[in-house]
């Protein structure tokens, strides 16, 4: 017999990204509920559950880990604190949809993904872009002969970040590579089916240890090549790019990250020149559409999950060590 109830979501703080990654898509997805939230603060959780109708507040993360009523565990908490909660939550029998970039380290992805299998949960990373159709027709044009074969793929992403942002705090996992980053060389993988392989990386480095920029030059076999930019600094300009060039032609991506909020396709070839925008639904509701369908037995749903997402974090680390930074380092 199929559940008779939605899939329950109890989310772990009151973070700035869940209204719109969680709480809003699942109004438009109906068999989503969220039902749970703590934060560090009870005063904001009670304000947080009240503004956007969720029945329990909790006193502690561990006790909406621990309600029987909830089914997934949703941590948007900072990185530092992906591998801990999501490890609890996963013991405790529930499934977790985990913020991007699902750990601090390759080494926590791997512990998360081990504990993921052994428990039978299923883990996924919100890389919620690729779950909009425009994600698709890029990965069709990339993929499927329209460029020819490929040369150089580039992808940007940069959004000026105050200086008090979290990303700021090496204690919390921080880094521009970390919060904006981890998309363009997730995007490169996604695009083109090849795994990237670190060349050379230069950082701005502003607090010690912490990327407020990164340039990255990549090789992803074949003779293809890939650049990565990003910056969360203030005298940045917000944007996000990503370009593929090819022997038959080129292709130029605008807004990959956020497609709902505009995006344009341009198509370059001998043919002329093409431009396109791709519709759907918000990305973030397209990606809980795919998580709950994954929960409900599809198993190809939701490809971005904890197996996936240890290729991301080696590549990350190595970014950093091409830097001259550390990865990030676990919580204490």
């Amino acid at each position: 017999m199929p559940d008779q109830h939605p899939v329950r979501f109890g989310t772990l703080g009151a973070a700035q990204i869940t209204p719109n990654a969680l709480i809003k898509p699942a109004l438009e997805v109906r068999d989503a509920e969220i039902v749970a939230v703590a934060a560090r603060n009870r005063k904001r959780a009670e304000e947080f559950a009240a503004t956007h109708r969720i029945g329990r507040v909790h006193d502690t993360y561990q006790q909406v880990i621990d309600d029987p009523e909830v089914d997934v565990i949703y941590n948007p908490l900072p990185n530092s604190h992906h591998c801990q909660w999501t490890i609890a939550a996963l013991r405790a029998g529930k499934h977790v949809l985990c913020e991007k970039p699902i750990a601090s380290n390759a080494a926590e992805a791997q512990r998360m993904a081990a504990v993921a299998r052994e428990t039978g949960r299923f883990l996924g990373e919100a890389f919620h872009y690729r779950y909009h159709p425009l994600a698709a027709r890029v990965r069709e044009l990339i993929r499927g002969g329209t460029l020819g074969r490929l040369r150089h793929l580039e992808g940007n992403f940069s959004v000026p970040l105050p200086a008090t942002n979290i990303r700021y705090d090496w204690d919390l996992a921080g880094g521009a590579t970390m919060d904006l980053g981890c998309y363009p060389l997730h995007m490169l993988r996604e695009f083109s089916g090849l795994t990237p392989r670190v060349v050379k990386a230069s950082a701005r480095i502003g607090p010690p240890n912490i990327d407020v920029a990164m340039e990255v030059e990549l090789e992803l076999g074949d003779g293809v090549t890939g650049r990565m930019t990003c910056s969360m600094a203030q005298d940045t300009q917000i944007g996000a790019t990503f370009a593929a060039h090819g022997e038959l032609g080129e292709l130029y991506v605008f807004n990959p990250v956020a497609p709902q909020m505009g995006n344009q396709l341009t198509l370059k070839t001998s043919s002329g020149e093409q431009q396109q925008s791709v519709a759907g639904d918000a990305s973030y509701t397209a990606q809980l559409r795919a998580f709950v369908a994954r929960i409900r037995g599809d198993q190809s749903a939701f490809p971005t999950d904890g197996a996936e997402a240890i290729i991301n974090m080696r590549i990350i680390d190595d970014v950093y060590r091409a830097a001259g930074l550390p990865p990030r380092a676990s919580a204490k």
